[in-house]
């Protein structure tokens, strides 16, 4: 099967492409290893989206993947193991665990996974009370005591979700001041959550399921331990670029895809866009980095 744009990943910036090349004009498909949106899915609540004054992820990410199949061809669950480069016009075989297919252009929209702690029990403890995703696990704590580890803007609003499904939730930062917006700042202070300033979790304590963490003070590296039901993980994103670093494509220092202006990498008729390239994580830019990748993959195939 031949295409003239093969989209590997489905989150926002590879269904925006999609849907930017299909009405181009051009032979498009999406594959992804899992289902449409990645970790976009456990987004519990946006408010910064424009047209919607709040939407959660997962109903954002089914509104663009109706849109999305409307103008090109979208395989979820389909795991792309490989992409060579080759001769002729069809530049690329791109090879899924069940099929191989043939494209001019290739756009990688293969996001990232959730960065974890490497404390000590969080691995024996997955599932077991450490969960990297409230919208999936938050229901279960439902008056228990939790903690959402990070500082950033999604801990903060895990945070605000988790505590409005009834968890009693203390946010633990390792440093003194958080790095997410002002906004949600100030909501964590409405909603009266409990923040502990300067501290890691250093290991996660229990029987069948968690009971408890030991924390350390960041500043005198005092150890003290916290009787506790739940651990929510929210510290940042690890890029995917296995299939980039296949093809050669150049990475930063911190693992992410280099890009142009154009969504261009370095190496010829690749496109990268959203999580795995360098530049600001928001749901609104890989949105718009993915219209223009399609946009300058269709004018490179034109002019060829």
């Amino acid at each position: 099967m031949e295409y003239d744009i093969i989209i590997i990943g489905a989150g926002p910036g590879g269904l925006t492409a999609g849907i930017y090349a299909g009405r181009q004009g051009t032979k498009n498909l999406i594959l992804d290893r899992d289902l449409a949106g990645g970790i976009g899915r456990e987004v519990p609540e946006m408010e910064n989206y424009p047209g919607f004054e709040s939407i959660s992820g997962l109903k954002l990410i089914e509104t663009m993947k109706e849109q999305a199949i409307k103008n090109c061809e979208l395989h979820e669950n389909e795991n792309v193991t490989e992409v060579i480069k080759t001769d002729g016009e069809y530049r690329f075989t791109v090879k899924t665990d069940n099929a191989e297919y043939k494209s001019k252009t290739i756009i990688l929209a293969t996001g990232s996974s959730h960065r974890h702690l490497n404390a000590s029990g969080e691995e024996e403890f997955k599932g077991k009370g450490v969960s990297y995703c409230a919208t999936c696990d938050g229901f279960f704590f439902q008056g228990r005591d939790i903690i959402m580890v990070g500082g950033g803007n999604s801990a903060l609003q895990e945070a605000i979700y988790l505590k409005n499904l009834g968890a009693n939730v203390t946010l633990v930062h390792r440093r003194d001041e958080f790095r997410a917006q002002k906004h949600l700042q100030n909501m964590i202070e409405k909603e009266g959550i409990d923040v502990i300033y300067n501290a890691t979790v250093e290991e996660i304590k229990g029987n069948m399921l968690v009971e408890s963490v030991v924390l350390k003070d960041t500043q005198t590296g005092e150890l003290t331990e916290m009787p506790i039901n739940g651990v929510f993980i929210s510290v940042g994103y690890i890029p995917h670029t296995e299939i980039a670093t296949q093809l050669g494509v150049e990475l930063d220092e911190s693992g992410h895809i280099i890009i142009d202006k154009d969504q261009k990498t370095n190496v010829d008729y690749v496109y990268a866009v959203g999580d795995v390239c360098i530049g600001l994580k928001q749901w609104v830019v890989a949105c718009g980095e993915g219209a223009v990748a399609a946009t300058t993959a269709f004018n490179e195939i034109k002019e060829k």
